[in-house]
């Protein structure tokens, strides 16, 4: 039997993964949390051999509670599930300690499968973000600089995250960009994140500029 923490800031999310791992006899929660301060909580008193994480949490996010984990309950995995589809955000996680980093959007039977991935010990890359990594591994040649437009790096940005830039430029706020696209805040604020991880832009103004040059606005 596996032992799985739930370390997510929605509870309709938690309460959404907990049904599904519901169907595997072998996986079992036997915890949740709001954030990486009670995901140390728990595990004082909780016995786990894999902390499923979200990295945007309050209080304590991903970045912050993997190493704590690793330092003080280096038998517990860490496996990241998250929306930041950036490869920045996937070093990172691995660097601080994280065993594993699956998406969101990925199937059922990918994320069972990565839970037992590093319950046994191994690493678990998700499909989606291994053939994006070495997609661009392939079409750039070591140390290339990325081409840039009015000094913002033009980094491949997907369908939605366009939709949501070119929002961004016609001023819109967060909550009018979400009303808009008929999706949650947080999850704008993390199409805003991918943008300007994979833009390199540092402020709104920088990201206006990549609009414009790639005509979304005029």
């Amino acid at each position: 039997m596996i032992r799985i923490l739930l370390a997510d800031d929605h509870t309709i999310l938690r309460d959404g993964i907990r049904a599904l791992l519901l169907a595997d006899a072998d996986l079992e929660v036997v915890g949740e949390a709001g954030n990486g301060a009670e995901v140390l909580s728990l595990l004082e008193t909780t016995p786990a051999d894999v902390v499923l994480m979200d990295v945007q949490m309050p209080v304590l996010d991903g970045f912050a509670t993997v190493p704590e984990v690793r330092r003080r309950f280096p038998e517990v995995r860490v496996l990241v599930l998250t929306m930041l589809d950036h490869e920045n955000y996937v070093t990172r996680m691995f660097e601080a300690g994280a065993a594993g980093y699956v998406l969101k959007n990925a199937a059922i039977s990918e994320i069972t499968f990565a839970i037992r991935t590093v319950a046994a010990g191994s690493p678990f890359l998700c499909t989606e973000i291994g053939l994006s990594m070495l997609s661009k591994a392939v079409s750039h040649a070591p140390g290339t600089p990325p081409v840039t437009t009015d000094g913002v790096a033009t980094a491949d940005l997907t369908a939605r995250e366009l939709e949501v830039l070119k929002l961004i430029a016609e001023g819109l706020t967060n909550g009018e960009i979400s009303d808009k696209l008929f999706t949650s805040k947080r999850t704008i604020e993390t199409h805003r994140q991918n943008i300007i991880a994979k833009t390199q832009a540092k402020n709104t103004a920088a990201l206006i500029k990549l609009a414009v040059s790639r005509g979304l606005i005029t």
